[in-house]
């Protein structure tokens, strides 16, 4: 993994150290999640913003009709730089500061031709603290890192709580592109490499999400125009339960493909969620298809097979999704959920959801090959929390050598077996077999050679390498076959 999400803070020092211990673990990429845009009323704008102790909402519109009232709590400190129209205003009040934009409820500019408007109360921050965006920016530019800032987003429907509520759609577009002027004005450091679309999809290309979609389109659009050098991130999330939408990898295909054509200009990148921590998705091999589910997805989708429970294995969904998103310039990234479905032996501090273990991480890598960078939801608190066994940042410090095989692939002309995998350099590789004799064989060996550069030079995740295994006496013909797996070479 090199990349993770995180939970900023309005610390410098915090937020220093944050990436400080990732950067150290072998990342160089942070992310964090946006802020929604919330409908609110007079009533609800918060007390403290006044103007002559008046409410500030009111007296930014007055003599104008309103038409609908906003607040967003970002953190940020928003101030002199977000002001563009003649009624906006900035508060400073009892320690804490706020902005008021009056927008044109269905007009461009700063004039409502309706003469109906929309206000947005944003911030409400103390003076005294550091803006989280600023502050993680600050943070990356030192230490040479990307951060990806969580672009704001409209609140989820009422009716269809998993899409996005886009009757106010032309205020977001206006507030998306005042959010990125205020980027631009505050925070165009090195370290900030883009932004995060926090609005959530499946990898599916079933009309149903086309809001979703439109909303990718016209923030990445604001975002090539205002901050052209900038990039951004969707993570869209493997949906394979039967028992669920039951989404397929060809659906997973044209999904990819239309998540891609939402880029506008920009380079985007799709960090697919592999659904492990949720028990959307599931990490096994043709040959474990017939075993029982973990406790952990037991636990979600009930006892049965893997292939009784999940339509396909993760890996199949990205493999889909990279022939999805080829010739279109985006990227396809992996979203490695690093927490496991809750039960009583996982705790994580009070979260929803449970501590995983490294084994299970290894067994998501492997279905990874396809992606060129793997990133992880998320540092805090999965990585963090201690609950029945240690923290995974223990984990991580002893470094992650573990040899994991993610595909091979037989020549049974030259007697080479090639295995594409992570850490497969120096360890030794098993392969077991049924020959044509019907009499089961093994084989252990040191590979003949280790190309380490392998996913470097194909573009894909530059830390898979390819081991090449020559052997006199294995698998002879294509239709034989074999089992393949990898240990740490003993010192």
């Amino acid at each position: 993994m090199s990349g993770y999400f995180i939970a900023s803070s309005n610390i410098d020092a915090r937020n220093f150290q944050k990436l400080q211990k990732i950067q150290s673990l072998g990342g160089d990429t942070v992310i964090t999640f946006g802020t929604s845009l919330l409908p609110a009323t007079m009533d609800t704008v918060p007390p403290d913003c006044t103007i002559d102790g008046e409410n500030c909402a009111g007296v930014a519109a007055a003599g104008v009709k309103v038409n609908r009232y906003f607040t967003f709590s970002d953190g940020s400190q928003w101030g002199s730089p977000a002001i563009k129209c003649p009624r906006d205003r900035h508060v400073v009040n009892k320690g804490k500061s706020y902005t008021v934009m009056v927008f044109p409820a269905n007009d461009s500019g700063c004039t409502a031709k309706d003469g109906r408007y929309d206000v947005i109360v944003a911030g409400g921050s103390p003076t005294s603290v550091e803006d989280p965006a600023v502050s993680v920016a600050a943070a990356a530019s030192q230490l040479g890192m990307k951060f990806y800032a969580g672009m704001p987003a409209p609140v989820k429907r009422t009716d269809v709580e998993y899409l996005p509520d886009l009757s106010y759609e032309h205020t977001m577009e206006r507030f998306t592109e005042r959010f990125l002027q205020y980027q631009a004005a505050v925070n165009d450091v090195p370290g900030l490499a883009g932004f995060y679309h926090h609005v959530e999809m499946p990898v599916s290309a079933n009309p149903f999400f086309d809001s979703v979609l439109s909303l990718y389109t016209m923030q990445n659009k604001a975002i090539q125009r205002i901050l052209p050098t900038r990039e951004a991130i969707v993570s869209p999330y493997i949906e394979a339960r039967k028992n669920a939408s039951s989404i397929s990898p060809a659906d997973a295909l044209g999904g990819a493909r239309k998540i891609a054509q939402t880029a506008s200009g920009l380079h985007l990148s799709i960090a697919i969620q592999d659904g492990m921590g949720t028990g959307k998705g599931a990490a096994y091999s043709e040959l474990e298809a017939k075993q029982d589910v973990d406790e952990f997805a037991a636990s979600i989708v009930g006892q049965g097979s893997w292939e009784e429970k999940y339509v396909a294995p993760n890996r199949e969904y990205f493999a889909a999704a990279a022939k999805g998103v080829e010739g279109t310039g985006a990227d396809l990234w992996a979203n490695l959920e690093a927490m496991a479905p809750a039960t009583e032996a996982n705790p994580c501090d009070k979260s929803l959801r449970g501590q995983t273990t490294v084994a299970r991480i290894g067994m998501q890598l492997q279905e990874m090959a396809p992606a060129t960078k793997v990133i992880s939801y998320m540092w805090d608190p999965y990585y963090t929390c201690e609950g029945t066994a240690p923290a995974l940042t223990k984990e991580l410090e002893k470094g992650f050598t573990v040899p994991l095989v993610a595909d091979s692939t037989f020549d049974a002309g030259t007697g080479e077996l090639q295995v594409v995998g992570f850490n497969l350099s120096r360890n030794m590789l098993h392969v077991k077999w049924t020959g044509k004799d019907g009499k089961d064989h093994s084989i252990e060996v040191m590979p003949a050679r280790v190309d380490e550069a392998y996913g470097e030079n194909l573009g894909l995740n530059p830390l898979l390498q390819a081991a090449v295994l020559k052997f006199d006496a294995g698998p002879s013909s294509p239709e034989e076959i074999y089992v393949l797996s990898a240990t740490n070479k003993p010192n």
